[in-house]
């Protein structure tokens, strides 16, 4: 086979560079680092708008050793897994249920999304919400992973105050068996989530989440941002309470973030980790040694891909996720529940080709361009 693709704007060779990357080894020991994990949709399924989700539960749950394999957790059933974007609450339920099975065979570290999506779209009391999260809580910790608050749609079209979120969040923190991750997803990822934290300004809402820890001494393990906004998160992490973990969801500036500084550094539950687990884990244990240039070097190339991969409209990137899943060869097909694969341009997804072959991520060079050949083929582009 060729490596070479006829893309968009002119002829590409891709380069076959592996680069240096780590082989599976265990958790790392100076961060701890969650791999957001996408869902493998079954091609033969009607995985259409509007229809529930059909997964290919084999391929999923492969994909998830991968990741354990290399030393990462899984963030299990989150925005990266297309909650609200095309995965339902009954299938979310038993993905948490087949994957928190699968790591306890693995011996992988595992968190998993409670939101209220089981309530129907629209208008819904604040008891309804409080509901709705308790009913998926159980539902996660029945499962025997630990639990991740997710924002909810309905409670930021609901909640009139700070002190509604602090009422729901602090019943649910109250009744949770072990310490929860808290969830904070910007409008970038989700528009419907602006304001959230009973505040349309994110100073005065960080007041609010911080009021909220500080109100629950060891019940909070952490916090993951995704506002994707460096300085605002280093200063909310400088905020926490001792033994609290930022857990970075920025993935434009995710290197520094992780890296840190003398005050402090970021963990790390990341969407993109998944696209570039071999290169992030050699970084990671280039940085459980001490060796920061090598870290730096590691991640320098992963940070343009991710930078294009999560660009505007954000919500998207999950599209590029599962292509690059599919051109490295960890599922064998490019479809999306609720057919989300029509997300993003096929420009968009050649541009994405070159910045993932540059970052060594394309194993194998011939059956990424192969499969490149086959999409731009569908999109117009002849090869």
């Amino acid at each position: 086979m060729s490596a070479t693709v006829r893309l968009p704007d002119g002829a590409y060779t891709l380069s076959g560079a592996g680069g240096e990357h780590a082989v599976p080894g265990a958790p790392f020991t100076s961060r701890v680092a969650y791999a957001a994990a996408h869902v493998v949709a079954d091609p033969r399924a009607e995985n259409v708008p509007g229809a529930p989700a059909a997964v290919d539960w084999d391929a999923t749950l492969a994909f998830r050793r991968h990741l354990w394999s290399y030393g990462f957790g899984v963030a299990e059933a989150m925005d990266t897994a297309q909650r609200g974007m095309g995965l339902d609450y009954p299938t979310a339920r038993e993905l948490v249920r087949r994957s928190a099975a699968a790591a306890r065979a693995e011996g992988g570290a595992i968190c998993a999304g409670v939101a209220t999506d089981q309530l129907p779209a629209g208008p819904a009391t604040l008891d309804e919400i409080r509901k709705a999260y308790a009913e998926q809580l159980a539902d996660v910790q029945e499962a025997g992973a630990r639990p991740v608050l997710m924002c909810s749609r309905h409670l930021a079209a609901t909640a009139r105050s700070a002190e509604d979120y602090l009422d729901v969040y602090g019943r649910l923190i109250d009744d949770a068996d072990d310490p929860v991750v808290l969830h904070w997803l910007g409008p970038a990822f989700d528009p419907a989530l602006a304001g959230y934290w009973g505040d349309g300004d994110p100073a005065g809402a960080a007041d609010t989440v911080v009021a909220l820890i500080a109100g629950h001494p060891g019940k909070v393990d952490g916090i993951k941002l995704s506002l994707l906004d460096e300085e605002f998160e280093v200063a909310l992490r400088r905020r926490l309470p001792a033994g609290v973990r930022l857990y970075t969801g920025d993935d434009f500036n995710y290197p520094a973030l992780i890296r840190g500084d003398a005050q402090g550094h970021s963990d790390a539950l990341l969407g993109v980790l998944a696209a570039i687990a071999p290169p992030a884990a050699a970084a990671l244990r280039a940085l459980d040694t001490g060796d920061l240039a090598g870290y730096d070097r590691l991640l320098a190339p992963t940070l343009p891909l991710a930078r294009h991969l999560f660009g505007a409209p954000t919500f998207y990137y999950k599209t590029g996720i599962v292509f690059l899943a599919w051109l490295a060869g960890h599922q064998d097909h490019f479809t999306m529940v609720g057919g989300l694969q029509s997300g993003r341009s096929p420009a968009h997804l050649a541009r994405l080709l070159r910045l993932a072959d540059a970052a060594g991520l394309l194993p194998d060079a011939e059956l990424a361009a192969h499969r490149a050949r086959a999409y731009l083929t569908t999109a117009g582009v002849a090869q």
